[in-house]
């Protein structure tokens, strides 16, 4: 079953949780407006921040289940007594995000004295829920049906405090039994989180160890080198101002943009010029085995081989098209730029800039680079594509494994709000 269906069918299932003839005997089902003595917002005024103070949360330190203590903002002592009028959240009470990446909620897990902004939702139990289970309720599947129903606004969806107090909870009268829960809850997580972090290691490890073998084939010192411009002849797409919005056509010849280079892809097309336009600029028209480089931006220096069969089309302005030589092999030079040596050398040479930039054709083509003969160069890339392969082999395990864990995490939930859960502390991850 694919994630759709997956999500289709969890669903299906929450839907069903609340319903009082689906609940175990000793359960109740009720809402958050009833189980919480408080269900508020923070500040709804745009604080002015200071360099340091009283600490000031927001969504953006409520994403992933726990609250960021470290990349926080200040207020002044004013600011705090007029919030605290309102608002005073302590150890224990459940931050709950209202905007950004609504639905996902911590508990206060230390003493300390904060205040809070209007993207955050502030919720303290009145005791017959704890807050470590009302704290995973809310961050189950069942909450999030829920949340995600009464989702409003346009643009950035959000929750209203209104929504958030008529959102169902499923929980057991019983205290004790809410906290085997939560114990049984706890310990799940626990193995899963080490099982999810040895998967992103090994993740990381995989692309690293391709990294640094990339790196070692071009660092042979065995090989002649050789200018970039005596292996590939340079385009640098046209100026901005060739290719002004009025220009732009429903269908016709394409406009490639920088994000075919990034991504390695040449479909989702948007922009397209007329014949006389293209015959304009036919200099910058596209050719199967051409490559194009991003030439701005935190991607500068990515880039993708023009495969066959693409639409005819033309760079934009964001991009540098190379043409190979005689001799030279598209994929050797492909997998040259594409390794750490030639990403650190396109960096340094763009100064450092907030926003990097390509250099100039006159420079990029005294850019050193090794270059064995053609029949070598041929060899090389059937190895690295052989590594290459193995390695892609090995992230797609990781990734499938961190999938299946973040799904495995949600099935322990929803069987936990529907009192299914049995009573063994362990889980196999």
């Amino acid at each position: 079953m694919d994630s759709t269906g997956k999500e289709s069918v969890a669903s299906e299932q929450s839907e069903k949780i609340c319903d009082s003839d689906n609940m175990p005997q000793g359960w109740q089902i009720k809402k958050l407006g009833e189980v919480c003595e408080k269900i508020t917002d923070g500040t709804h005024q745009t604080p002015k921040y200071f360099s340091e103070g009283y600490i000031f949360l927001s969504s953006k330190n409520v994403t992933s289940g726990k609250i960021d203590w470290e990349d926080v903002k200040y207020i002044d002592e004013a600011q705090h007594k007029e919030m605290q009028k309102r608002v005073s959240p302590k150890k224990g009470d459940i931050l709950l995000a209202k905007n950004g990446t609504t639905g996902v909620a911590a508990i206060v897990d230390k003493d300390e004295v904060f205040d809070i902004y209007v993207s955050l939702a502030w919720l303290r139990s009145k005791g017959e829920v704890s807050p470590e289970y009302l704290l995973h309720f809310i961050n189950s599947p069942l909450a999030k049906n829920q949340f995600n129903k009464r989702l409003k606004g346009i643009g950035v969806p959000n929750l209203h405090l209104q929504e958030i107090r008529e959102v169902e909870i499923s929980y057991p009268k019983s205290l004790p039994e809410q906290q085997r829960i939560v114990s049984i809850l706890d310990e799940c997580f626990s193995a899963i989180e080490r099982s999810r972090n040895n998967a992103e290691q090994n993740l990381k490890n995989a692309k690293e160890l391709f990294e640094s073998y990339l790196q070692g084939v071009f660092e042979n010192g065995n090989w002649e080198t050789k200018k970039w411009g005596e292996l590939c002849d340079f385009v640098r797409g046209p100026f901005g101002g060739s290719l002004k919005k009025n220009v732009f056509k429903e269908s016709g010849y394409v406009v490639y943009e920088q994000k075919h280079a990034i991504h390695d892809h040449f479909n989702q097309l948007r922009y397209f010029i007329d014949e006389e336009k293209f015959n304009e600029m036919k200099r910058f028209e596209l050719f199967p085995g051409d490559i194009i480089m991003s030439c701005s931006g935190v991607t500068l220096g990515r880039v993708a081989v023009v495969p066959d069969g693409i639409p005819k089309g033309i760079i934009n302005q964001a991009l540098l098209k190379l043409t190979p030589k005689k001799n030279v092999s598209v994929q050797f030079i492909k997998h040259w730029l594409r390794s750490n040596i030639f990403q650190k050398i396109i960096f340094d040479y763009s100064g450092g800039a907030a926003i990097p930039n390509v250099p100039s054709a006159k420079i990029l083509k005294d850019i050193k680079i090794p270059c064995p003969s053609l029949k070598e160069q041929e060899r090389i890339v059937n190895e690295i594509e052989t590594v290459l392969n193995e390695s892609k082999r090995l992230e797609n395990i990781y990734e499938q494994k961190i999938l299946d864990l973040e799904e495995l995490k949600k099935s322990i939930l929803q069987k936990a709000f529907t009192g299914e859960l049995k009573t063994e502390k362990s889980v196999a991850v």
